[in-house]
């Protein structure tokens, strides 16, 4: 991924196309996993949907890198405007082919965010704590696309060997998407409250994805949690 100092230019046209790979992509594996006669070939399709998300969600957030943070902002794509942490997450995953009301999501608290996607005992708090401890478990966690949650912030995690990757909309400087290191991220350092979990390590997660199936939002209040610092 790009780091933060090249600099790099929101690219609505690339995530045009990746919308587009994602719905075919979906579809197609929608399909061999309802044929699939076995249940160790409709695992084979899971996993081959997890190693797709992993790859594809990346990439769309990538597009976003440079896009203006307002804490009001609701761009429908990148470059298409200014963009609040909340609407990047809900977007990116509505883009992606996840079935749900990007409005309602991004208003919600950071917690409710995760738990419109995961139970609560597939989500990880953490609060108080060091955060050289935190980031040390991240580097020793599953790799995978992961939401967290901070005391006024929502973003993704993507977690791989030994690192991972803070991106989110950023209301502190430089006020835009941008992709963190660990050592860069200083709105992840500086939160008391994490909540995360892993998107892309559910399995359930995975057949609402195939399925096109509508995710209910949890709750429906203003944000609080999910707002922008």
């Amino acid at each position: 991924m790009p780091s933060a100092a090249e600099n790099p230019k929101p690219d609505p046209t690339r995530y045009a196309t990746l919308r587009e790979e994602a719905e075919r992509w979906r579809k197609d594996l929608a399909r061999r996993h309802s044929k699939a006669s076995t249940a160790a070939d409709k695992e084979a399709v899971l996993t081959e949907t997890r190693r797709f998300l992993e790859k594809l969600l990346p990439e769309m957030m990538d597009c976003w890198l440079g896009t203006p943070w307002d804490f009001h902002g609701t761009a429908e794509g990148p470059g298409g405007g200014k963009i609040a942490c909340g609407y990047f997450v809900a977007t990116v995953l509505r883009d992606a082919g996840f079935r749900v009301d990007r409005y309602k999501l991004a208003q919600q608290p950071s917690q409710n965010i995760l738990r419109s996607f995961l139970p609560r005992e597939a989500m990880d708090l953490k609060v108080g704590i060091a955060y050289e401890t935190f980031a040390a478990g991240l580097r020793n966690a599953e790799a995978g696309i992961r939401i967290v949650g901070l005391d006024s912030h929502v973003a993704f995690l993507v977690t791989r060997p030994d690192c991972f990757r803070f991106i989110h909309s950023s209301g502190s400087k430089p006020w835009c998407v941008v992709d963190e290191d660990e050592h860069s991220a200083e709105v992840l350092r500086r939160s008391n409250y994490r909540v995360q979990g892993l998107l892309t390590g559910n399995r359930e997660v995975l057949r609402a994805w195939l399925a096109g199936k509508k995710i209910k939002v949890k709750g429906d209040g203003p944000a609080t949690a999910a707002a922008d610092k």
